[in-house]
Parts: structure tokens; C-alpha cells; sequence
């Protein structure tokens, strides 16, 4: 991220979570071509396809999305494609460690997004009811992705909010609850392991970064990336 949403997340205490249709891929939340149109089982019978709504389509507008990469080394791809400027950082921190850091009232979902060929997986369709939600699983095509994105290794984190009218059942499709995203509470002491600075930043900007990062009480590890050194031959 840039320094700039490194301060926010800072300051705020909160992840941010982007509307699912501002995140610039066309295919966000979209079903395979499979699920779209009738078939054949393997033994026969005909499974129905789920059909294309536009209410379907809409659900972009109700999930929000916050991403995040997963590897055990940096990744140069990375710093390339989401950086702005050489003044960039990292947060590095876990699946769990996501997952148990998040204090907010709002119930979100963890998952690591599988990479699929939209014309030729078939992907199930909602079945039971997630921690009691009967819209949850709705979100499946939320954490699917196309195998052009594959070096994303993404998992993520998903906030539905449906406008719900007065009964459970009644969704006010047409009526918006997230504007361009939202942000939902982290603990950061239990969030971030450590920080890496960008392999192309100057020293004096990981001086700044661990000093923004104790003005604001933390003591989390600043590390270089030394991904630009050069080799020894």
C-alpha cells in the first residue's frame, strides 16, 4: 500500500473495504457459463442453471471487499503492480491473525480465492445457510476469480450488507447500503507481524515509516526490502 493508507489504517484502527464493483474487474461476483446455462449431469439428469438476473448482478453492490496477498516471500509482482510511487509498504501479517484481529460489529467472511476458466468450471450453487445467514452463501462467487489473476494468491476478507426491510427475507433491491466501501475495526497489535518498506524506497524513508509507526504507539518491526540488492558474484 502507500504510505498514505499505511497513516490511515494507523489512525483509523481500521481496515478499508472496497465495494466489490469499484475493484475494476467485470467479472466481481459473476457465475461460470455453466451455472448460466441448462446441462446435463454425468449421469443424465439436467441440472437447472441458476439464470442471470439483474438482481444478481446487483450483489456487487452489497459485498465489501478487503484483499490480501498470501505467500511465504515478496513478492516483486506485487510491489510493481500496487504502488504508486517507491514509497510504498507492506503489512505483513497471517490468516488467523486476520481473522482474530477483526473487533468489529459487522460479521465478515474469510477466503482464499480460487482461480477458475469461466467457460468450463462449474461452480455449486448456494446451498445451506452460513452461520445462520441465509444469504451468505451468495458469496461464493465472491472468493472465485479468473486464472489471469492467479498471481494475486489472494485471500480475502467479505462484509455483506443487503438492505434488509422489515422482514428477514425482504431485500430492498435498487436501495445502496455501502457507498464506495467501509471500514471495519482491526485490532493492529494483534494484526501486524511486522512491516516491509519498499525495495525502492530510500533509507530515509524507513526512518520515516518507524517513526510515524511509534508517534502512534506501535512498536511493529520495520524491515527494508532488500529485494533490489545486488547479487555477489
Amino acid at each position: 500500500m502507500d504510505f498514505s493508507k499505511l497513516v490511515s489504517l494507523l489512525d483509523s484502527r481500521c481496515l478499508y473495504f472496497a465495494r466489490a464493483d469499484k475493484l475494476g474487474d467485470p467479472f466481481e461476483g459473476s457465475w461460470p457459463q455453466l451455472n448460466i446455462r441448462p446441462r446435463q449431469s454425468s449421469d443424465g439428469r439436467e441440472i437447472q442453471p441458476i439464470g442471470h438476473t439483474d438482481i444478481r448482478k446487483m450483489w456487487t453492490k452489497y459485498v465489501a471487499i478487503n484483499c490480501w496477498h498470501i505467500n511465504d516471500h515478496e513478492s516483486a509482482a506485487m510491489w510493481k503492480l500496487y504502488l504508486q510511487s517507491n514509497e510504498g509498504i507492506a503489512v505483513q501479517s497471517s490468516y488467523k491473525t486476520l481473522r482474530d484481529a477483526i473487533i468489529d460489529d459487522e460479521i465478515v467472511y474469510l477466503g482464499v480465492v480460487k482461480y477458475i476458466d469461466y467457460e468450463t468450471h462449474f461452480l455449486e450453487p448456494p446451498g445451506l445457510a452460513l452461520l445462520g445467514d441465509p444469504f451468505a452463501t451468495n458469496l461464493n462467487p465472491f472468493i472465485h476469480k479468473r486464472k489471469s489473476f492467479e498471481h494475486e494468491r489472494e485471500a480475502r476478507a467479505l462484509v455483506l450488507k443487503l438492505p434488509i426491510g422489515k422482514g428477514h427475507w425482504d431485500v430492498k433491491y435498487g436501495e445502496e447500503t455501502i457507498n464506495h466501501g467501509l471500514k471495519v475495526k482491526v485490532d493492529l497489535k494483534q494484526l501486524v507481524e511486522r512491516v516491509y518498506v519498499a525495495p525502492t524506497a530510500p533509507e530515509w524513508f524507513a526512518d520515516l515509516v518507524r517513526a510515524v509507526i511509534k508517534k502512534y504507539g506501535y512498536e511493529f518491526e520495520v524491515v527494508h526490502s532488500k529485494l533490489d540488492e545486488q547479487p555477489v558474484y
